[in-house]
């Protein structure tokens, strides 16, 4: 073994290869759209001038995920792309292979059989330690591929001392004392360490990869507190120690702009950061609590937004008819739900549809959450005076087609909203209700006058968002009559038999669910439901004309996407109990 012994101490030192222009990773990732080519630029560029590999490049500048280069490896190659889950309990012993040797190259050994070893590479072309690894072992290698970060954690799950990535990170940070925290200049020094860097940078990281919308972090007395809210659900993660919450608290801070000596009032900014080749727009919330300052993230990933109705769950009759309310010339257009139930996302679809170089559209948003092409977009700022009431005033003198209003705040705005309506303009706003039918009382309790509603609002729709079932572990099951029956189904339409579906967890996903749709009602305005609200009808009188004249509401069209395979029935009486 001394032969092989004597490679893997070769190896140990960094090889300088000579790397062409263009990796035929790069050129893959190009053809498949993982890359752009300004960034590729970018990164040639800086590797002209500092050296280093191209491909680790482009993943430390933040250009593309290490998941995107593992999966142009195995398609360059064509080599299986072996997961976490598919890690053993227990890794092969190899006696003469040194964790050192593993850990500079990347490689995990997870099976060995009949003198062949299967090892994950996150480098597979590396035909310079396969074969170091073949002397050393005396077997034959079987080469299969992996993400980089998930090697790097198994090498340490199975051969180290158990650590995760986080739990090394933190071991970099030595056990000093936070020290003086009414000290800016020191706030500024712990921010700017590495390691914190490193690890507000792996908390966003798994927020990416996680799919999560949020993330909330809590300073309690003895701990810090990290959350992710994944479909619409917190789920709590891993977190760094007490000692660091000065310190992540205030890299946050800097890098959202923010003051960091000023801890005893609620601040709010945005990130513009880089995470596995995705600009992400987060939105920073700090708040002061008893034993620090609680910060809240909302991620908006401009990729992932699809702005059609068939991805937000709109059925077909639901889509014309909406669609058939969108092509008046004037009105409002009401959509109401809680907060974080969608309402934005249905509305920016609507400017979508609407959006032509034949119309004029204007936004006043409170914060203006995706760019749209196309439209003009304006940020409200009540700190100068700019709310909803001024900007809206502004905005009439600027000869728009559609107005949309982020939100009914205020009697003040209500009213500027029904006088555009009046004067020929389409408005499209939102309202915190938690029915259509409650959309109308709401504006009649902000004290809009009822002749003025009858003659401007065209029709409301309410939402909730639901978690979709995973399609490829989801199980069905009949329902008993009982069931049937106790809930009504069979108003949505006989059938010899019911079949909903179960969430089923599995290692890649553990709940079960996988996204996020939204179960709708859309109220229009009849000439039956204008009468009621010329008497002050209740929302209940007003909803059940509506159904009489055939709306669907939410919870029978949750009943329906049951049926689908879409979600559950627990999903369905989550969000819709209290409406």
């Amino acid at each position: 073994m001394e032969a092989g012994q004597e490679a893997l101490e070769t190896s140990k030192e960094p090889r300088v290869q000579d790397a062409p222009v263009v990796d035929p990773v790069c050129d893959y990732l190009l053809q498949n759209d993982r890359l752009k080519a300004a960034d590729l630029k970018r990164a040639v560029t800086y590797r002209d001038q500092h050296g280093g590999d191209l491909v680790t490049l482009l993943v430390r500048l933040g250009l593309v995920s290490e998941r995107d280069v593992a999966e142009a490896e195995s398609g360059l190659l064509d080599l299986p792309l072996l997961r976490t889950a598919d890690l053993p309990e227990q890794a092969p012993e190899l006696p003469d292979v040194s964790v050192r040797f593993i850990k500079h190259n990347l490689i995990l050994p997870v099976n060995e059989s009949n003198g062949d070893l299967t090892v994950i590479m996150a480098n597979p072309r590396d035909e310079f330690a396969r074969r170091a690894l073949a002397m050393a072992s005396g077997k034959n290698i079987i080469t299969r591929v992996g993400i980089a970060s998930e090697i790097e954690n198994g090498i340490e799950k199975l051969l180290g001392g158990g650590r995760s990535a986080m739990g090394q990170i933190v071991e970099t940070l030595g056990g000093k004392d936070e020290g003086d925290l009414e000290d800016v200049e020191h706030l500024r020094d712990l921010a700017s360490e590495a390691p914190v860097i490193r690890l507000v940078n792996l908390i966003m990281q798994r927020a990416v990869e996680g799919r999560a919308s949020d993330i909330h972090i809590e300073p309690f007395e003895n701990r810090l507190k990290v959350r992710y809210r994944i479909d619409g659900v917190l789920q709590e993660v891993e977190a760094p120690p007490a000692k660091s919450t000065a310190a992540v608290i205030s890299r946050i801070k800097i890098m959202a702009k923010l003051n960091i000596a000023e801890r005893r009032l609620p601040q709010d900014g945005r990130i513009m950061h880089r995470v596995q080749g995705k600009e992400l727009d987060l939105r920073v919330s700090t708040v002061p609590t008893s034993h620090g300052e609680s910060v809240v993230m909302r991620i908006l990933d401009r990729e992932s937004v699809i702005l059609n109705f068939d991805s937000l769950g709109f059925d077909d009759d639901t889509r014309a008819q909406f669609v058939q309310q969108l092509e008046m010339p004037h009105g409002i257009i009401l959509v109401t739900g809680p907060t974080g139930s969608g309402k934005t996302t249905t509305l920016y679809t609507a400017l979508s549809a609407l959006n032509s170089p034949e119309r004029k559209i204007i936004t006043v948003e409170d914060p203006v959450e995706y760019q749209l092409e196309g439209i003009n977009q304006i940020q409200a700022k009540s700190s100068i005076g700019l709310d909803f009431a001024h900007a809206l005033r502004a905005i009439v003198r600027q000869d728009p087609d559609v107005i949309m209003i982020g939100e009914m705040r205020d009697l003040e705005t209500a009213r500027i909203a029904i006088q555009s309506a009046l004067t020929g303009h389409l408005v499209l706003s939102t309202i915190h209700t938690n029915d259509a039918a409650g959309g109308v009382t709401r504006m009649l309790d902000m004290g809009d006058e009822d002749y003025l509603l009858t003659s401007t609002v065209n029709a409301i729709l309410a939402q909730r968002l639901v978690r979709t079932l995973d399609p490829t572990s989801r199980e069905a099951y009949e329902l008993l009559p009982e069931v049937v029956e106790e809930i009504g189904l069979k108003e949505v339409g006989e059938r010899d038999r019911y079949v909903f579906y179960h969430p089923v967890a599995t290692e890649e996903n553990p709940t079960g669910y996988r996204g996020r749709t939204s179960i709708i009602e859309l109220l229009t305005m009849t000439v039956p439901v204008r009468r009621l609200v010329m008497k002050h009808a209740t929302s209940g009188e007003i909803q059940d004309q509506a159904v009489a004249e055939g709306m669907r509401t939410m919870y029978f069209d949750g009943l329906n996407k049951c049926l689908a395979g879409v979600t559950t029935l627990e999903e369905i009486l989550r969000v819709t109990q209290e409406a």
